[in-house]
């Protein structure tokens, strides 16, 4: 992209005099091309007085740290790993509706004090003119920290901030949207480190076979996974492959493809949508 639209300049410029009032800040980062963006954009108006910051704890998978601390590098941001423990928390792993609250509980928390720390006035995460009025727990916990949101304040919505990574060669721009491991499993079900290191086995084999828009969610012993329509031919080509991988590493005992496909969000409605079939049975293979 060489330029950027007249709306989308303008929206950047915002976002630039937003920062510039702030004067510092400690963002939110983790990996997503919202609050890689962020991250970008306040290297850029704030220089040192600019701090990333990913939390690492078992709801986040090792590929998305790893790609975390490459992003941060790229946007030329100082960036630190710090861990956070909202698996610990049992009301997060009761896993009710409003789970997220509790998980940026534990970030805004932490990166409040990091705040008092180092000095700084700021914290914000990425949320956009996009997430207002879908279901965000966490809002309430940002808004309980007062913690800012930029790029909603500039009103970019998220074609406008995939516009704008794209214009400064950020690998991210067009990354499909990602959740924490917690958004895997049905309200209600409880949430442990064990699951969730489950959902990642099986998330990577998923991966590791070229695959970058799904989910594996995570029903017992089954590992229900949900893929775009268009990938469903490909996968079930490799449905013997993946499901030995899976039930191998992953240890669960059936693998099984939604016919509905993938759908952001799918465990906030009910009852769950897509009729689900075992790719071994597809497959006309048991392993």
């Amino acid at each position: 992209m060489s330029e950027l639209n007249e709306a989308v300049q303008l929206k950047y410029d915002r976002l630039r005099q937003i920062l510039t009032d702030m004067g510092d800040v400690i963002i939110g980062m983790s990996g997503g091309v919202d609050s890689v963006l962020l991250a970008r954009v306040a290297r850029e108006v704030l220089g040192d007085r600019a701090l990333a910051v990913t939390a690492d704890s078992p709801s986040l998978p090792r590929r998305e740290l790893r790609e975390a601390v490459r992003l941060a590098q790229l946007a030329g941001i100082r960036h630190q790993v710090i861990k956070t423990y909202e698996v610990n928390d049992p009301r997060y792993a009761a896993n009710p509706n409003n789970r997220c609250y509790y998980c940026k509980t534990e970030l805004f928390t932490n990166l409040d004090g990091l705040a008092g720390e180092l000095g700084f006035h700021w914290v914000a995460y990425g949320e956009n003119q996009d997430d207002m009025g879908d279901h965000r727990p966490g809002a309430q916990a940002a808004k309980e920290h007062h913690a800012r949101a930029p790029l909603k304040e500039a009103q970019l919505t998220k074609p406008d901030i995939r516009a704008l990574a794209q214009f400064f060669d950020l690998p991210v721009w067009d990354k499909p949207a990602f959740a924490c491991l917690g958004s895997r499993f049905p309200y209600g079900t409880e949430i442990t480190p064990e699951k969730l290191a489950q959902v990642e086995a099986a998330e990577d084999v998923l991966w590791d076979h070229g695959f970058r828009q799904f989910r594996v969610r995570h029903h017992g012993d089954v590992a229900r996974i949900e893929i775009e329509k268009g990938d469903m031919l490909r996968m079930l080509e490799a449905a013997d492959e993946i499901t030995a991988s899976i039930k191998d590493q992953a240890r669960f005992t059936y693998v099984a493809l939604d016919l509905g496909g993938y759908k952001r969000g799918s465990m906030n409605l009910a009852p769950q949508a897509g009729v689900i079939i075992p790719i071994e049975i597809i497959s006309l293979h048991t392993v």
